[in-house]
């Protein structure tokens, strides 16, 4: 590894502009159904219908906005030819046929509703007319008699579709196949927020001192998000002092304290793309448990970023992390999430996912254009503190790329004394 990553993949800014070539949302619309049905082809599906928002977006360019982060209730049909059909959530519908008029009309962005997570019960009918609706476009497309992928239902739903006949499998893992692979649309948007986040850290830094809330933390990094132009924030993990270790993944109201070892996870949204981006800082001081976990967790980190190149398989990468019962627990089903990696893009976590619960008996092939997280924890020999490091990373027929730049080659000790 280099002294310091130095970012080769373009983080251009957020407004779109008339004399630089940036983000072609129209290219990246194309890629995206194109990548769809590359693998309605490869699973032998007819059509993919789809209810988790991450797919939807992916294959459909439409969003309502977060407060329908998941709740079932718009959804999807992406048949071999032709264009995608939406059903929304009533005046959203409209909406989309406004928006993007070369892409909706009447025809393929409708009203629908499946009743609201069970608010409204399936003596209504709804479902029935949803199934009907879906299999009647099916029809349409010559594709009723062939399977049918469906990512993620509502048990209603998944029965209502059964029990109409239609032959239901797994779309899932198509959709996460289809996903795996960046253009440059994509790698560029997801430099784009981690530049963002970048920025937080450097406000983070400055502000950590003792009085500070883990809270406050977290306040103040979602109002510099949006100042910054990102359009949702997922969560932050601000973690310090002796909740450090075990990592319990949630903030508290907890005061910062002088010689606290702090870290965070910064997990935001920027054009439909996220980062997942863990930074430690020491806050005042640092004591020798404290440089000694960092030190462990950076060594882990560059063993594994050294690896990453187009033919690694995942088991190699994992193998580069300590047994789950070396830092401290039980297996590695107690520990999963810690030494990590994971892909990120329209979704938090991606294909590839690398552990070891997984990834030595199933390895996968690393590829040009994954773009994933590595994420690595090593408790402190205090038994309160611990660091924590996340870099993203972009794989280039030449290796890796980290697009993550906020200093971390050492611990940094913010307001030092």
């Amino acid at each position: 590894m280099a002294d310091f990553p130095v970012a080769t993949t373009p983080s251009p800014g957020v407004m779109g502009v008339d004399w630089e070539n940036r983000v072609d949302f129209e290219r990246l619309r194309q890629y995206r159904i194109a990548r769809v049905r590359q693998m309605l082809d490869e699973h032998d599906l007819g059509a993919v219908l789809l209810f988790e928002t991450s797919n939807i977006r992916y294959a459909t360019a439409t969003q309502i906005g977060y407060w329908a982060f998941n709740k079932g209730e718009r959804w999807a049909l992406v048949t071999r030819e032709g264009r995608p059909k939406v059903w929304d959530f009533g005046s959203a519908a409209k909406a989309h046929r406004l928006q993007l008029p070369h892409m909706y009309d009447a025809e393929n962005s409708v009203g629908g509703n499946t009743g609201l997570q069970g608010a409204i019960g399936p003596e209504t009918g709804l479902h029935a007319r949803a199934v009907r609706e879906i299999k009647g476009a099916l029809e349409d497309a010559g594709v009723a008699d062939q399977k049918l992928g469906v990512d993620l239902a509502e048990t209603a739903v998944f029965l209502a579709l059964q029990g109409a006949g239609l032959n239901v499998v797994d779309g899932q893992q198509a959709m996460m196949r289809a996903r795996e692979i960046k253009n440059p649309d994509e790698i560029t948007l997801l430099t784009q927020a981690c530049a963002m986040v970048d920025g937080v850290y450097q406000h983070i830094f400055e502000a950590l001192k003792p009085g500070i809330r883990e809270s406050d933390v977290v306040g103040m990094a979602h109002a510099r998000l949006f100042e910054m132009g990102s359009e949702f924030v997922e969560a932050i993990n601000s973690i310090a002092g002796e909740r450090c270790s075990p990592h319990p993944h949630v903030f508290s109201d907890r005061l910062i304290r002088p010689g606290d070892q702090a870290y965070f996870d910064i997990i935001h949204v920027f054009n439909g793309y996220r980062t997942c981006y863990y930074r430690t800082f020491a806050v005042g001081r640092a004591s020798q448990a404290h440089h000694d976990a960092f030190k462990k967790s950076r060594e882990w980190m560059d063993a594994a970023i050294d690896l990453v190149k187009p033919g690694t398989t995942t088991d190699q990468i994992a193998l580069a992390w300590p047994k789950a019962e070396e830092f401290g627990f039980e297996d590695e089903m107690d520990a999963f999430g810690l030494q990590f990696g994971h892909g990120v893009g329209v979704g938090l976590h991606e294909r590839p996912i690398i552990s070891r619960l997984n990834s030595l008996d199933n390895p996968v092939e690393i590829e040009e254009g994954m773009v994933f997280a590595l994420e690595t924890y090593a408790p402190a020999s205090d038994g309160r503190s611990a660091a924590r490091i996340e870099e993203e990373v972009v794989v280039t027929a030449d290796g890796c790329k980290v697009i993550t730049l906020f200093p971390c080659e050492e611990l940094m000790v913010a307001n030092a004394y």
